[in-house]
């Protein structure tokens, strides 16, 4: 379940009824959870529109297999904060590379979706990659360790949790329609 926002905005970083519990950032949620929780505006449910093509992307090349954490002012009350909508969702794609390839013929797939700019200007999203499956643990638990640094704090300094879902496609058709019925649109017209 996704935490509600604090007093400031934000989700909280870790269970403060319970603060030693493992229920903390990034909390494991379903994608469709994702969708039901912020698809509150057009701009958010265009963006969440833009998270799942972004996935189908993801699948169709192979990556089906790992977690994504998303973060930014996505998730955060950012109406209230700035009186603004997000402008896109930040995500860290930690996969593994499918059986049989190498990640140099993963990319050949589609490289567009391993370009930041592309993605962004795309799909809304400010998308990053961690091969699990070429990361030695030292450098895995160096960029963990350094996405949780970068997303567990505000500019401000304050502590905030984020989310983190499965690579897998198997909840993507759900949440999908779950968007349709948020957008008013039927299937055909989000392709």
């Amino acid at each position: 379940m996704i935490p509600n926002w604090t007093d400031k905005g934000i989700i909280p970083p870790i269970n403060y009824l319970s603060p030693t519990s493992i229920e903390r950032s990034p909390y494991q949620v379903s994608l469709t959870d994702v969708i039901l929780k912020y698809g509150t505006s057009p701009k958010r449910n265009q963006i969440l529109l833009g998270l799942l093509n972004f996935r189908r992307e993801l699948h169709k090349i192979g990556i089906t297999k790992g977690f994504q954490w998303i973060d930014g002012s996505f998730l955060e009350d950012i109406e209230t904060l700035e009186c603004r909508p997000p402008n896109d969702i930040d995500v860290v794609n930690f996969y593994y590379i499918p059986e049989g390839l190498s990640q140099k013929e993963l990319v050949l797939r589609n490289s567009k979706i391993f370009d930041p700019i592309l993605v962004k200007e795309n799909f809304k999203v400010d998308g990053y990659f961690i091969s699990i499956s070429l990361a030695s643990p030292e450098r895995l638990i160096s960029r963990t360790a350094y996405w949780y640094s970068m997303w567990s704090h505000k500019r401000d300094e304050s502590w905030k949790g984020f989310l983190q879902i499965d690579l897998s496609p198997s909840d993507d058709d759900t949440a999908r329609a779950n968007l349709n019925t948020n957008l008013g649109l039927v299937e055909e017209e989000l392709i």
